[in-house]
């Protein structure tokens, strides 16, 4: 029941987000393979070498307080419900990776982008992830990198 209000919910919502007036979801959604499916994901080990070579860059979409509580203290900081006013701050150049701590806003934040034509990808194994392998000597490895030492 809960499952179907839900269902019912997001479709009708559908038009409020912008993405019945919006083509660009409706084309990605038709042309979604094997492919895309690998492309819209990155792991913490692969998006941990992606930041090092600067070819992405990390967006917590977590909610504000969370972001204020604990947190990696690299990428941006930008709320899920603050992303479509801050697309901006994006850089055109760089892989967008969303990340929360587990993957469910992620998702939500790589959908939308992609819905913009922005590439995004979202973080599988979340910020939780991602500190797990960011720990002793690899947490002291990724920050030189960063640092250009």
């Amino acid at each position: 029941m809960i499952r179907q209000i839900f269902l019912a919910t997001t479709i009708l919502l559908l038009p409020v987000l912008g993405f019945a007036s919006d083509n660009t979801f409706e084309q990605y959604i038709s042309g979604f393979t094997y492919d895309s499916r690998l492309e819209m994901k990155v792991k913490s080990m692969q998006l941990i070498d992606m930041l090092e070579d600067g070819k992405a860059v990390l967006v917590d979409i977590r909610f504000k307080e969370e972001q204020q509580a604990w947190g990696p203290n690299f990428g941006l900081k930008i709320p899920l419900s603050e992303l479509p006013a801050r697309l901006d701050e994006l850089p055109k150049d760089k892989i967008i990776v969303t990340a929360c701590p587990h993957k469910d806003r992620a998702i939500i934040a790589m959908s939308y982008l992609r819905s913009k034509g922005i590439p995004a990808r979202y973080l599988t194994d979340g910020l939780i992830g991602l500190a797990e392998n960011l720990r002793g000597d690899n947490a002291l490895y990724f920050l030189k990198n960063m640092n250009g030492e």
